[in-house]
């Protein structure tokens, strides 16, 4: 058995059910997540080597596909899509992202049963559309995505691809390598997070209400989330299944500026903040990930010495998690381990977060003022706080 799987029944958090969701779509999950970035086979290589993602699928010349080129990369239920443009007269969009917002996410894709049925039911509810349903096929069978678009330059596309048995979809083909470090335990997405402008935080939790069927799980206002200088207010939103959870960030009024108004001054507008992504074995992850070279935020000693007044008992090892930076929280259906990358970019924008959820359904709202005094820390050596 693999070091990071565990002898406990591992559910994926996809067994929790909320019923005020009205999930008429409804999502299966998330199917994949595709970044714009400015060396799709260089980016390759480095979730290869960091983040332990596998080879799955290649789009190219040599595959037809004539305006860009991209790597599809696994880890158990993960994938993302690594896309860069080729020069195209026609089509400049990937490049006028790129230039805009840095390598960052484009689309996510929602895995559904009836793609047309999820565009039609978006957009007669409000959503601007982003692509007709449009069927793709090859010797394989056949893949039908549509999509609409969300907060800034960010879409969603529906993928239904329950008639195709290829690797991804049509003009991919398989991607093996030599090189091929082996996975760090990543299994699936737990959730994805959007940063808004001032005053858009309703206005895109209302939209994922009424679009998408969605039901608000959580909110967190400025006294939940903020330091003695920033601030930020939050609403989590969630799919009837629990399989797909967006929380929307926006700023809020501080002393000084906020995580949430630097990405958008870096990012240039609204767009994904960071991706959660799940383990069943963090301390092996994150031990494994840090020696690849992935780096975390500084967590200060401190921290440590009343986390387990505030959680209880925990099954790990307190000096382990205070080597590595694991953060620890609780709720009334158990407790989460979770820790955070610094930006993977050299725009302080996208990060992802490490989390292990041993019970608990909740955010870390007990870690969110060491969290955002450790980002305001690297904002204040950036000289952007």
């Amino acid at each position: 058995m693999s070091k990071y799987k565990n002898t406990e029944n591992f559910n994926y958090g996809l067994d929790k059910i909320f019923p005020e969701a009205d999930d008429f779509l409804p999502l299966l999950g998330t199917d994949y997540v595709e970044f714009y970035v400015g060396n799709a086979k260089q980016a390759a290589h480095y979730y290869r080597t960091a983040f332990g993602f596998q080879t799955l699928a290649y789009a190219g010349l040599e595959t037809g596909m004539t305006d860009r080129t991209s790597y599809v990369l696994v880890q158990d239920k993960i994938r993302i899509v690594l896309t860069t443009p080729m020069p195209n007269t026609e089509d400049n969009a990937i490049f006028d992202h790129i230039k805009k917002h840095g390598d960052g996410v484009k689309v996510i894709a929602l895995w559904v049963d009836d793609a047309t049925k999820s565009w039609e039911e978006t957009t007669k509810r409000g959503a601007k559309s982003y692509m007709k349903p449009t069927k793709e096929t090859d010797e394989f069978g056949e893949v039908v995505r549509s999509g609409v678009h969300t907060y800034g330059d960010t879409v969603h596309v529906f993928v239904e691809r329950k008639n195709y048995k290829g690797p991804f979809m049509p003009k991919f083909e398989k991607w093996e390598s030599a090189h091929n470090p082996s996975e760090v335990g990543l299994r699936y997405i737990d959730h994805m997070v959007g940063n808004v402008g001032w005053g858009e935080m309703n206005v895109w939790a209302k939209f994922y209400g009424d679009t998408m069927g969605f039901a608000n799980l959580i909110t967190f206002d400025d006294k939940d989330i903020s330091t003695q200088y920033t601030a930020l207010m939050s609403k989590v939103m969630t799919n009837g299944n629990g399989r797909v959870k967006f929380p929307i960030n926006e700023p809020a009024e501080g002393k000084k500026k906020s995580q949430i108004e630097e990405y958008l001054d870096f990012y240039n507008g609204p767009g994904v903040q960071h991706v959660a992504v799940a383990t069943n074995n963090i301390l092996e992850t994150v031990k494994e990930m840090t020696a690849r070279g992935v780096e975390f935020l500084y967590v200060p000693g401190s921290y440590y010495d009343t986390v387990l007044d505030r959680v209880g008992e925990i099954d790990e090892d307190l000096t382990e998690l205070k080597e590595l930076g694991i953060l620890v929280d609780r709720d009334e259906e158990g407790y989460l381990l979770q820790i955070f990358t610094k930006p993977l970019t050299d725009r302080p924008t996208l990060f992802f977060e490490i989390i292990q959820r041993k019970g608990a359904q909740s955010f870390g709202k007990g870690n969110f003022k060491a969290l955002f005094e450790s980002i305001e820390a690297e904002q204040e050596r950036r000289g952007t706080l």
